[in-house]
């Protein structure tokens, strides 16, 4: 049984496999990151930042895998040094603890705390969120107006959190669009605000990343 699982999930073809990998075995402690192979040059965060966030997700999963072992499911999602935390723990003293030692990490400017006060969830549960990322994903890829890779999908008990560096119009059409999928119980955005004037800028200055990439449901 794998002590740890990292998602990889891009469209709905890659969801497939990640689908294969969450059924290969438990994973108590989970990290949010992608791959940064290929997908450096396709992201609104300057490239040290996605190495930064790459690094704070390695060194949450292995903090609380020290302070907890097996006894807690926690999705562990870093984007632009902001921290999101969704899954499961036994009490609501667990769910400030593990707060607080994301917080004092190096690098982590904020915490964005989702976490049930909640018994872990099924196999099957956790099998049908990776399922609903990868449909999420790919509508984003089929949508002809939106940049897919400026987004980060995170499913947890059915609940869709998007997160990235999007103008409103981004955020908005990407919520309508995850709202749409079967199976979706609430949409959370996650997001950082760009003006259409910085996106506009940051094109130009960066035409090769114009490619795919505080809470508050939607």
């Amino acid at each position: 049984m794998q002590k740890f699982s990292t998602r990889r999930v891009g469209a709905l073809l890659l969801a497939a496999s990640t689908l294969a990998a969450t059924l290969a075995g438990c994973a108590p402690v989970v990290l949010g990151g992608v791959a940064l192979s290929g997908i450096v040059a396709a992201d609104r965060r300057t490239t040290g930042t996605q190495v930064e966030d790459e690094s704070i997700e390695l060194h949450a999963v292995n903090l609380l895998h020290g302070h907890y072992g097996d006894r807690i499911h926690v999705n562990i999602t870093s984007y632009n040094r902001q921290v999101l935390l969704t899954g499961e723990v036994p009490t609501a003293a667990d769910r400030q603890r593990v707060q607080e030692l994301v917080r004092g990490l190096e690098n982590v400017r904020s915490v964005v705390n989702e976490l049930g006060a909640l018994p872990n969830t099924s196999l099957a549960q956790r099998s049908n969120d990776t399922f609903i990322t990868g449909k999420v994903r790919a509508s984003l890829v089929d949508a002809k107006d939106l940049t897919a890779n400026a987004f980060k999908v995170v499913t947890e008990r059915g609940v869709v959190y998007l997160l990235g560096r999007v103008t409103q119009r981004e955020a908005q059409r990407a919520a309508s669009l995850a709202s749409g999928v079967t199976g979706v119980v609430k949409v959370v955005r996650v997001f950082e605000s760009l003006s259409e004037e910085e996106l506009s800028r940051m094109s130009i200055i960066r035409p090769d990343t114009a490619g795919n990439g505080n809470a508050s449901p939607r």
